[in-house]
């Protein structure tokens, strides 16, 4: 269980403190802006982060275009799998029908994505498919949404009468609810159809688009107040070879004819193996545009540079062959920024958008190294800087935080003039601790930094306290540091509890409920708190980053009017400390009250559970200021957020 001790009994109580007081000197003469965009996320379909998951589709394998084209449906009576005439040319594959007779049945029962799919009682389902009849008479197929139990809680017939692939549509209204219920097909007249794309979604999705996205998540991510949100992800973007690297042409369009892919993430772990886990691209480049215009956030995509994931094949496109790799960077920034008489910019439109999305980062490349990838890197930031100078570049560090390849890359980034640079780190809550003073001696001069995947991984691989508390204190560095770190993204995002294959994540979600872990408060209260300018920090002098526990950071909020002060107290005792704030203006002062949110544990292995949503939450007090100082006690093991208004005299 979490300790909530309130600080309300520990303010101004340092004749009681366990340990000494404390002097933090805050100057609140704003220094380095603090990009806007700066805390963010960062997306990839792994866990089924997409697919089963954001994408708000019920139907698994829709379109019969997995390797075995009906995994994911159980297939009962005469039915076979065709490609002859189909409905889309780049999913061929459909099912064809015909009745058993006076007492077989044929049909098909989806299963979902993660053992079923989540329906409630009174609400609606869009069913959507396309189908033709063969043969002089109409056919009657029956679509019936069943529970867990196998029973029927709703069904509708519908006739086809066309000999030509004719659209469907039908709504479902749900019996009851049911967090496993399954969609059932039958063929119920005589006679043979044919039958493809078969989609059910709520009504109820984000914003109540069709093809849209699951509401309770998109929330989640619109309460984290991103500043900037990048796609499609990493590793998934250089596929397992060129052959299944992630292609962005192929998700825009109709969404019936968008080319189902591999998803690597099914087969990357052999101890979470998920054979089928594949990318329908329904959730594609236009509707990662849209979600980001939704959440207020930058977009920053992510593609690939000509070379398949290295830790597996290390596929290489030839440097005379790069040429349709780098036109489709190109075509990227017309589709996103072009107008409406550009060839990608009239798709834009026509799928709904007319107006541009004003893109301004564009990454190439994920974790790849050696001299193989500043090679093509190099091509890409000469056509880029020609055809789209207005694009923020980004570049890559690599896999890692250091080592070989860390230090060969940062200067062939720097030579080849990228705007920012990559840096990944997955490590432990003790680098997290240690590294907290990493960019105080960073090159001011050079590319800038984007953090674009970190995560502190505690041994247990949990979203546990410990490892929350420890970000939260690696964050006062990069706070500090904001003239030099100007993007920080989180990864992964989502994780569902029945189908993932990698941990820690920031959302943890099932069929019908978000888990919102310790991380993801974190995230929320830097991106709630960011300010708009560093103010410089110290004790005795020096920046705060972990002497005797303590790490420290502040910001100057503009907008508000106010002084921000993150304070990280990673000790098991508890910490007095006294803010001293200088360099107020002749007729400002601070407000005589600060408002402070706090997070604390004192078991520091404590992760929020479905059972207990709100073992580690956020909470709220008070602190008095009285002549531009504020002195509290800070409680063991725990991170505050700490706001003081600035007034008028």
């Amino acid at each position: 269980m979490t300790n909530k001790i309130s600080l309300v009994s520990l303010l101004l109580a340092s004749a009681l403190s366990l340990s000494a007081q404390r002097t933090l000197t805050v100057n609140v003469k704003p220094r380095a802006e603090i990009n806007p965009d700066m805390y963010g996320v960062f997306f990839e379909d792994i866990n089924f982060g997409a697919d089963g998951g954001l994408y708000a589709e019920l139907v698994k394998n829709r379109s019969f275009e997995f390797d075995y084209p009906l995994m994911g449906w159980q297939p009962f009576g005469t039915l076979s799998v065709e490609t002859e005439n189909p409905a889309f040319d780049r999913n061929p594959h459909y099912v064809r029908m015909v009745d058993g007779g006076k007492y077989k049945q044929t049909g098909l029962q989806n299963d979902g994505f993660t053992n079923g799919f989540s329906v409630k009682k009174d609400a609606e389902y869009r069913l959507v498919f396309h189908a033709r009849r063969e043969g002089n008479a109409p056919v009657k197929l029956k679509f019936e949404i069943i529970t867990s139990a196998n029973n029927i809680m709703t069904k509708q017939e519908v006739t086809v009468s066309s000999i030509d692939w004719e659209k469907h549509t039908v709504i479902l209204k749900a019996g009851k609810s049911d967090a496993h219920a399954r969609l059932r097909m039958t063929l119920i007249s005589r006679g043979t159809v044919d039958v493809d794309h078969i989609s059910l979604f709520p009504i109820d999705t984000w914003k109540g688009r069709e093809n849209g996205l699951r509401k309770d998540l998109v929330q989640a991510l619109y309460d984290l107040r991103p500043g900037v949100f990048r796609f499609p992800g990493g590793c998934i973007v250089e596929g397992t070879s060129l052959e299944t690297r992630y292609q962005w042409k192929h998700t825009v369009g109709a969404v019936e004819n968008r080319p189902y892919n591999d998803n690597r993430w099914n087969y990357t772990f052999r101890h979470r193996l998920y054979p089928d886990y594949y990318q329908s691209y329904g959730l594609g480049f236009y509707e990662y545009f849209l979600l980001c215009e939704d959440l207020g956030a930058e977009p920053l995509p992510v593609l690939n540079c000509g070379i398949g994931c290295q830790y597996q094949t290390g596929d290489c496109v030839p440097l005379d062959e790069l040429q349709p790799y780098i036109q489709d960077a190109i075509d990227l920034v017309e589709f996103a920024n072009g107008d409406t008489t550009t060839t990608w910019g009239r798709l834009r439109a026509e799928m709904g958008h007319p107006a541009p999305f004003n893109l301004k980062y564009l990454a190439i490349g994920n974790e790849q190294w050696d001299s193989v990838f500043v090679e093509r890197e190099e091509l890409f930031v000469k056509a880029l800087r020609r055809h789209c100078p207005e694009i923020l570049f980004v570049g890559s560090s690599g896999p890692k935080s250091d080592g070989k390849e860390f230090d060969y890359l940062w200067p062939e980034m720097k030579r080849l003039g990228v705007d920012l640079v990559d840096e990944h780190y997955y490590k432990s809550p003790e680098w997290f601790y240690t590294n907290a003073a990493r960019y105080d001696t960073y090159d001011r001069k050079g590319p800038k930094v984007y953090a674009g995947e970190y995560a502190s991984h505690h041994k247990s691989r949990e979203n546990n306290f410990e490892a929350a508390l420890s970000e939260a204190a690696f964050l006062t560095g990069v706070e500090r540091n904001a003239d030099v770190v100007r993007l920080a993204t989180y990864a992964p995002l989502f994780a569902h509890v029945d189908a993932w294959q990698w941990r820690p994540d920031l959302i943890w979600f099932d069929n019908t409920r978000v888990l919102l872990t310790a991380n993801y408060y974190v995230q929320q209260l830097y991106s709630h708190h960011k300010g708009t300018h560093t103010l410089s920090l110290t004790e005795a002098g020096k920046n705060v980053s972990g002497e005797n526990g303590l790490y420290a950071s502040a910001v100057y909020d503009a907008e508000a009017a106010r002084v921000i002060v993150k304070v990280a107290n990673t000790l098991p005792t508890a910490q007095t400390i006294t803010l001293q704030f200088e360099w107020l203006k002749r007729k400002q002062s601070l407000a005589g009250e600060a408002q402070v949110i706090y997070m604390q544990a004192d078991d520091k292995s404590v992760s929020n559970t479905f059972e207990n949503q709100s073992a580690i939450v956020p909470q709220q007090t008070t602190a008095s200021v009285t002549d531009n100082t504020c002195a509290f006690t800070l409680a063991p093991q725990s991170f505050q957020v700490i706001a003081i208004p600035i007034v008028r005299k």
